[in-house]
């Protein structure tokens, strides 16, 4: 059951992380707002004061010029008229229609070296204290001074248009980025809450044991990844749920049949229909047997579930331990109509735990007795491949569906045809053996045999030295 995507409204979550968007957006905009306006107001008063000195400079070059020319500063103070075209002549501004407001002649005065004005300062409202004074030399000779107002006092007959302008403009740029910085920060907070509340809906129905719960799996970014890791875990919860019941459903079937003959025989006896003999004794305690049996496999696969399975492992000779099984096992394969063939390899050393390799030959060689037809062969190798001891176990006809090969090893599973008898067990024993394998570090492959049956491929890591 997928589950529906939230509505439009906020998560805290969304909340949250709205009111962290807008907040450092705001932030980030009002600190650039302050560090480009003082940027701009010292960045512009200095680049004023460094174009206003070399202004100063280029009319102080063509004044000393004149004044080697003329002699002396009469001719200018005689004619003041002249001193608007002899500054635009200077400082290039002769050719503009709209001079430089920098390049007027009122911002510039000069002195003759007594101190007597030439030109005088053409604004009553500045001092000439307040303005700033080059002195002119010729040959050494200091011949006047030339005065220029500075940037600052210049900017009030400017009345700040510019810095009022670019200021106004980076209000109108800020708040732009603000509102943009809040439809984002919303955007992101809903579409952010949506999924998150989605993925907490599912986890909380999960917890409450519902699990057919599925999330949408669309994108690519990381949400959409956890949404199908939930997905694979909700499957997994849910596989999980389905084999224990049927793991419980299947054990409560196998103990009920030898249950059920003890019953049936111990009330006979009561009846005196059967009677309280040896030989009815020892079929009772071959059904106890049967159930002890089952018991412990089924508690040696909940150990190996729980990683509390009890295996001791050393470094061991595993060709010794699969030829000394083999050689015993001799007695049980002729019983059962079978040719044993063997190829193991010598000295194949591995860490493992004797006992245990021991109760693993033991279910291997009871499964190819029990599904082998008579008569039948079963062929064993040992030998080494990329640094692993690899034992090939396989039997003949009759064999198992491709299909069902993967399922061999499931719990009280058996395959439904030629390979199931009647005698097959209790089916765990190729689960005790996939459980005792892994033990090992090992694994275990199941696949058709060539000679018609059952091949099992065991890959065991050698034992390496340090």
């Amino acid at each position: 059951m997928a589950i529906p995507l939230p509505s439009w409204r906020l998560s805290r979550l969304g909340l949250k992380l709205f009111v962290a968007i807008l907040s450092v957006n705001v932030a980030i905009s009002a600190s650039m707002f302050m560090a480009v306006s003082y940027s701009i107001d010292r960045g512009f008063i200095d680049y004023l004061n460094q174009a206003q000195e070399r202004r100063a400079m280029l009319l102080a070059d063509g004044l000393i010029t004149r004044w080697e020319t003329q002699g002396d500063w009469q001719w200018l103070e005689q004619h003041p008229e002249r001193w608007p075209h002899i500054v635009r002549f200077e400082l290039g501004q002769e050719r503009r229609e709209r001079p430089s407001p920098l390049g007027e002649a009122q911002d510039f005065a000069l002195r003759a070296p007594n101190g007597k004005f030439v030109i005088s300062p053409m604004n009553g409202r500045m001092s000439p204290g307040d303005w700033r004074w080059l002195t002119l030399y010729s040959n050494s000779e200091a011949i006047g001074s030339l005065g220029f107002r500075p940037p600052q006092q210049m900017m009030e007959r400017m009345e700040n248009r510019f810095l009022e302008l670019q200021q106004r403009n980076l209000v109108i740029i800020v708040i732009s980025i603000g509102l943009a910085s809040l439809l984002l920060a919303a955007g992101l907070s809903w579409w952010l809450s949506r999924r998150t509340r989605a993925l907490a809906v599912a986890t909380r129905r999960l917890t409450e044991g519902n699990y057919h719960t599925r999330l949408p799996e669309g994108g690519r970014d990381e949400l959409a990844r956890l949404a199908r890791d939930f997905n694979v875990l909700a499957a997994t919860l849910e596989a999980n749920r389905d084999a224990r019941a049927r793991w419980v459903s299947d054990t409560a079937h196998e103990l009920r049949t030898p249950l059920a003959v003890l019953r049936g025989e111990i009330e006979a006896m009561q009846d005196g229909i059967r009677p309280l003999n040896q030989e009815n004794l020892n079929s009772l305690a071959q059904e106890v047997a049967q159930l002890e049996h089952l018991v412990a496999d089924l508690r040696l696969l909940s150990q190996s579930d729980a990683g509390a399975l009890d295996i001791h492992l050393a470094p061991m000779n595993l060709s010794e331990s699969l030829a000394c099984r083999l050689e015993d096992a001799d007695r049980w394969l002729n019983e059962s109509g079978l040719t044993l063939t063997t190829h193991i390899a010598p000295e194949v050393m591995i860490r493992g735990d004797a006992q245990r390799l021991h109760q693993l030959w033991n279910n291997l060689l009871d499964n190819s007795c029990a599904y082998t037809d008579a008569p039948g062969r079963l062929q064993v190798t040992l030998g080494i491949e990329h640094q692993h001891a690899v034992v090939t176990w396989q039997d003949s006809a009759p064999g198992v569906p491709e299909s069902e090969l993967p399922r061999l090893t499931e719990r009280l599973y058996r395959v439904e045809g030629s390979r199931n008898r009647a005698s097959g067990g209790s089916g765990l024993g190729l689960s005790i053996a996939s459980a005792l394998v892994s033990a090992h570090g090992a694994t275990l492959e199941a696949s058709n045999a060539p000679l018609g049956g059952l091949c099992w491929t065991l890959r065991f890591p050698l034992l390496t030295s340090h």
